[in-house]
């Protein structure tokens, strides 16, 4: 391996581990704020699962989804390399600043910013793939709105006083997906069925034992031990699998490998095991924001938001689609928020989150460029 391409890996898997702590608050959050666990018992947890998420994306079409962000041809040779390392460095300095400022910006969209910013530096906008950019804005979008419409519909099913009602519309929507969807593995058919089991027979319990106000709410804390490890699940197998597709691309341009699928073993092993680190780490200011200053979550709602971009996550890996995390628990904790009434969002922290979303791209890609050009100066 050459020296530059050690430096590539060091710093993706630094990058992995920034993006651990940095996006320790969408697993853990309202777990928090709800008093479930305490800070330290919560990112134990949420690290523990992101590393689970290993055995399960074990496609990684996502990572191939990044790594495809710029034509091969343009990574070949030294001026690939020179992209790559521009990429790494410019999200890294963007990931760091909006962890000092508490600001839960994406962690994905730095990097695949920062990885096209620095390849339309290098040779033009014909050096980006087109379609796989497309895809990333498009999710800008659509990721915080499906976690926000899924979060409203999870919470008014849950919300439900009907008993029967309720243990109905669930019973039917889950045999509904589990029979109709495509999945492209079984597993995720199962795990769709477990937890519609898990939460019918968690109401039939509290229901057959008497639902007082108390008992109902120790129930939504037990269950959001499940909603909070499976949306770290697909955090960990969302975000993971972005840094993985850029230490391929490096390994490709540096000629270790010829394509995507001969991607070493330890790839996945080092990065999954990078942000279950950094998790491990917390990034407390921005679990305050996402915590607390958007709305306030109770148990159930926390139940719902959690389950709700578990979902969206689970839904995107499946597609191949590079989404946030971020984005994703947010739209999700807006939505039951938006349940309660409009005003119960603080609409202020919100539209300041949406500005961050807006500039991460441009603004990574505008950092990216301006190193490349000095990473080439002096390399060259």
């Amino acid at each position: 391996m050459s020296t530059i391409l050690i430096v590539i890996i060091i710093l993706a898997i630094a990058f992995d581990y920034i993006n651990g702590f940095h996006d320790a608050a969408n697993s853990i959050a309202t777990i928090v704020s709800t008093k479930v666990l305490t800070p330290l018992q919560a990112v134990v947890w949420a690290a523990f699962f992101n590393f689970v998420a290993f055995f399960i994306f074990s496609d990684h079409a996502v990572a191939n989804t990044v790594a495809k962000t710029v034509h091969q041809e343009v990574l070949a040779g030294s001026t690939g390399m020179i992209i790559i390392l521009s990429g790494l460095i410019a999200s890294i300095f963007w990931n760091l600043l909006t962890w000092w400022y508490g600001i839960p910006s994406s962690s994905s969209h730095t990097l695949i910013g920062g990885f096209a910013g620095a390849a339309v530096a290098a040779a033009g906008f014909g050096s980006i793939d087109s379609k796989n950019i497309l895809i990333v804005l498009l999710f800008i979008v659509l990721a915080p709105l499906i976690g926000m419409v899924i979060s409203i519909f999870i919470t008014v099913v849950t919300m439900q006083r009907n008993f029967w009602l309720k243990i109905l519309i669930i019973a039917v929507i889950v045999a509904s997906c589990v029979l109709f969807i495509p999945f492209k593995k079984e597993f995720e058919r199962w795990a769709l069925l477990g937890i519609g089991v898990i939460f019918i027979l968690t109401y039939f319990y509290n229901y057959l034992r008497g639902e007082t106000a108390q008992r109902t709410q120790n129930m939504y804390k037990k269950l959001q031990l499940v909603s909070s490890a499976f949306f770290s699940i697909g955090h960990g197998g969302s975000d993971a699998q972005k840094v993985m597709g850029i230490i391929t691309a490096a390994l490709i341009s540096g000629g270790s490998i010829e394509t995507f699928s001969q991607m070493p073993d330890w790839v996945p092993i080092a990065c999954y095991s990078a942000i279950s680190l950094g998790t491990i780490s917390g990034g407390w200011k921005i679990i305050k924001t996402m915590g607390t200053k958007i709305t306030k979550v109770t148990p159930l709602e926390g139940v719902c938001a959690e389950t709700a971009g578990a979902i969206t996550l689970f839904t995107a890996a499946n597609l191949g689609a590079p989404v946030s995390t971020t984005h994703t628990i947010t739209g999700a904790i807006i939505g039951v928020g938006a349940t309660k009434r409009l005003s119960a969002v603080r609409w202020g922290v919100t539209v300041n989150l949406v500005w961050a979303w807006v500039l991460t791209i441009p603004v990574s890609g505008l950092l990216a460029a301006g190193i490349f050009y000095l990473l080439r100066a002096i390399i060259k």
